[in-house]
């Protein structure tokens, strides 16, 4: 797997008072940029996202469009890893939709308890499996006007099963996304669908299913909720937000999280002097 040094974006500055590699920068009016201006640094982060994470891409295995969207249900309030590690029994065990509409519930409870609220779940995939067996054959609609119309698929579910099942343009706004796109000051709304509108009209289509990987991956490993790693950021100079986190680059490294498969971690960070440090400077 490359490496993720930590690395600054030459562009507009950000918090003052603040230090990004070495440095002084002072806060932007980011909150006045026209809409072409903003676009045209969406894009700009999107790209640096992109150079960082050439890799992203949906970390819910699956083999299949029932696969996924069954994997995209029990990622709900739980981790793709631990889904990961379920989901190969429950396709074993149910291959088809039509064996999933006909489980024991019982014994798809006790598959799908490290999941977490899995009575719940284990409802979910059984009424939706039903769903799709009566009303589509047993097969995923790859239209999200069908896939909406499901038992608990919602419209990031669907764009998480069209994107990567079937290739069809989507943003998928989970809570990472949207904390990203906030922060980055794409939009100011809360709500999923507005998100998504506001943050869609600011890239090609072609790009929403990349876009949605790469902010997911970021908000996964760097900018976090709590404590975001902003001196390890590769995109902190395009940011209105910068200053949030930890600022110290070689502090920053130590935030960072990796949920990926075994044997993908990162390797330790290059020898050398971090960002904002000099050669022979003493930490």
């Amino acid at each position: 797997m490359r490496g993720h040094a930590a690395a600054g974006v030459a562009g507009s500055p950000s918090v003052p008072g603040r230090s990004l590699a070495g440095v002084p920068v002072t806060t932007t009016a980011y909150a006045a940029e026209s809409p072409v201006a903003r676009t045209r640094r969406a894009r700009r982060i999107y790209r640096a996202l992109v150079e960082r994470y050439p890799y992203a891409h949906a970390e819910l295995d699956f083999a299949s469009p029932l696969q996924l969207l069954v994997a995209t249900v029990l990622s709900a309030q739980t981790t793709d890893v631990t889904v990961n590690k379920v989901t190969p029994e429950v396709f074993s065990r149910w291959p088809s939709a039509q064996a999933l509409a006909a489980a024991d519930r019982a014994q798809m409870e006790e598959v799908l308890k490290p999941t977490g609220f899995f009575r719940a779940k284990t409802n979910s995939v059984i009424t939706l499996s039903q769903a799709l067996v009566d009303r589509f054959g047993g097969e995923v609609p790859p239209r999200l006007k069908d896939l909406v119309t499901l038992p608990g698929v919602g419209r990031k579910t669907a764009n998480v099963v069209l994107g990567n099942a079937f290739g069809v343009p989507g943003i998928t706004v989970d809570t990472h996304f949207g904390r990203l796109a906030r922060r980055f000051g794409w939009t100011e709304e809360t709500d999923p669908v507005k998100v998504e509108h506001e943050v869609g009209a600011l890239f090609p289509r072609k790009d929403w299913v990349m876009l949605s990987h790469v902010l997911i991956f970021h908000g996964r490993r760097t900018c976090h909720a709590r404590r975001p790693a902003c001196g390890a950021c590769p995109v902190a100079r395009l940011c209105p937000s910068y200053g949030e986190g930890e600022t110290d680059p070689r502090v920053a490294l130590t935030l960072l999280k990796y949920e990926l498969a075994p044997g993908a971690e990162l390797p330790d960070p290059p020898p050398g002097p971090l960002p904002g440090e000099q050669r022979g400077e003493s930490s």
